[in-house]
């Protein structure tokens, strides 16, 4: 994943130049924005790969603009930052972030994080490649799960459109319908990750997958939480 290019979004130039030179050292290609004008500049003449953003900038914040990106592009996330109350993170992760690391960072764990997230997102596109010529879409209890857009379709017909983790998890609980998940196996299926104390990625996850299902109040139970185990998928897939 040496060729992969990468946007570094800070506005300190210390930092900004930190990373620039962590990952050029690594063998990517770097570029760099101070704010969000300059970032959707670099998006717009560029293919990125990995944005690495920081939370505090001029203009919109981080939050804001990881909002902008994911109404668009599906490209890979992560927040570093020095905010590190876990309502950030919350947020960061609901509005669809891969990842949140606070400063001060270690650089070696930074690449490596980094690193797995370009590997899994490279991953993701071949397998859900293969899926997609096998399956256009999975419907189950009236609603329908879209391959080719990374949609969810209410049976009202509202479009939902998924970031990576959502999408990686509801077609996960597809595949094993019934299937008992615990949070380490959604972690690791979701981010690559193994799950620490504390990390409250699935339950965010879980979550906002449940909002879109709770749209239509029918559908409120169809990811069950089974107590201290995990969670299933109790929706009735159809043929």
């Amino acid at each position: 994943m040496s060729s992969a290019n990468i946007l570094v979004v800070e506005d300190e130039l210390v930092t900004r130049s930190t990373l620039k030179s962590v990952f050029e050292a690594e063998g990517y290609q770097v570029f760099e924005a101070n704010d969000g004008t300059e970032m959707h500049q670099v998006l717009n003449e560029n293919e990125i790969h990995l944005i690495i953003m920081d939370i505090n900038l001029p203009g919109k914040n981080g939050l804001l603009l990881a909002r902008e990106i994911r109404e668009h592009k599906n490209i890979a996330l992560i927040f570093l930052t020095g905010r590190d109350n876990e309502v950030d993170k919350i947020l960061g992760l609901e509005i669809g972030a891969d990842d949140y690391i606070t400063k001060p960072f270690n650089p070696r764990e930074l690449t490596i994080r980094a690193r797995n997230l370009l590997l899994r997102t490279m991953q993701d596109a071949l397998y859900f490649e293969e899926v997609r010529q096998k399956v256009e879409h999975y419907k189950f209890s009236g609603w329908t799960l879209e391959i080719d857009s990374r949609s969810l379709i209410s049976p009202n017909g509202d479009v939902f459109k998924l970031p990576r983790s959502e999408f990686r998890a509801i077609l996960h609980f597809i595949e094993n319908p019934g299937k008992i998940q615990t949070r380490a196996d959604l972690l690791m299926k979701m981010t690559g990750r193994e799950l620490k104390a504390h990390d409250r990625t699935v339950d965010v996850t879980i979550r906002r997958i449940r909002k879109h299902f709770e749209s239509v109040p029918e559908s409120a139970e169809i990811i069950a939480t089974i107590h201290g185990e995990g969670y299933r998928f109790c929706g009735e897939l159809e043929s």
